[in-house]
């Protein structure tokens, strides 16, 4: 008894030794910027000069405005959109590649030809859809071509549906990888045994294969989720500046030295990616799942 004692002890201060370096990490790096943001939020700006006296002109000035108020809610509209269109596009690539690729081998290369793209620059990445989606760019010439259309799209570009376009195909990988491991670690006895018992291919995925490969889901929805929402890039680049995302907002408010209010976003952007997360983490349990 009390060997065993004695060892978890030392397993416990072993534990807590580990812990340290997180600790102090996540302290440095994520605790302290985040508290001395909400700190800034709350200092006095005027239109040359700031001070650390207590206010909250920039919090009613945030939620008094239109241009503000509108901005979180296009945040959060193509948030809702950009998730539903990587679920929907990558769900599919995952399914194939992680539970009817028998091969591992054919598996792993299929998911690093999805990965590719992440090779080259991300500006590059997202300003090489304007001449895919400009008024004589490539998908406007082929449906031309082909007499589908008679006249150019002109909405394919500097419009929210570019900057969704242009964020599903750059953040859709993120849904795939998660998905796909977790399809991949589904015993095929199961499903095997399910076919055995009469059941058809969607009773299977819905009782089976959906349930299982659900942590999957939210991992990937959290990945998408943390990054479209601190979207800043591709909304500039691909909406010529008309679909202004809380991300475009701090970056105006920095470049104008704007301290205060940039601090303000920054905090409720913040909030919402915290409800955001929360919300997946309630789904499922990916302490027990994974």
């Amino acid at each position: 008894m009390t060997s065993t004692v004695t060892i978890q002890e030392r397993q416990s201060k072993v534990t807590r030794w580990l812990l340290i370096p997180g600790i102090v990490w996540m302290s440095l790096f994520l605790v302290v910027p985040i508290a001395m943001i909400v700190y800034v939020s709350f200092w006095t700006q005027t239109t040359f000069n700031i001070s650390s006296d207590p206010t909250l002109a920039s919090w009613k000035q945030f939620f008094s405005s239109d241009t503000y108020t509108g901005s979180l809610w296009t945040t959060i509209r193509i948030w809702l959109i950009v998730l539903a269109t990587t679920f929907i596009v990558g769900y599919p690539t995952a399914l194939f590649v992680g539970l009817f690729v028998k091969s591992k081998t054919l598996s792993t290369v299929l998911l690093v030809v999805c990965v590719i793209p992440f090779w080259t620059s991300f500006l590059i990445r997202v300003l090489a859809w304007r001449p895919m989606l400009g008024k004589e760019g490539a998908i406007n010439i082929v449906l031309l071509k082909i007499g589908i259309i008679q006249q150019p799209i002109e909405v394919l570009l500097f419009t929210e549906l570019s900057v969704i376009i242009g964020m599903t195909q750059i953040y859709c990988v993120f849904m795939v990888g998660p998905i796909a491991f977790m399809l991949s670690r589904i015993d095929r006895n199961i499903i095997e045994a399910a076919r055995d018992l009469g059941a058809g291919f969607g009773r299977i995925f819905w009782k089976i294969i959906f349930p299982l490969s659900l942590p999957g889901v939210v991992v990937g929805a959290i990945f998408v989720s943390v990054m479209v929402l601190g979207e800043f890039a591709t909304s500039g680049a691909l909406s010529g500046r008309k679909v202004n995302l809380l991300g475009n907002i701090i970056v105006t408010q920095v470049g104008s030295l704007k301290w205060a209010m940039a601090s303000v976003v920054g905090v409720v952007l913040t909030i919402v990616m915290g409800i955001v997360i929360a919300g997946f983490l309630r789904i499922v349990d990916l302490k027990r799942e994974l």
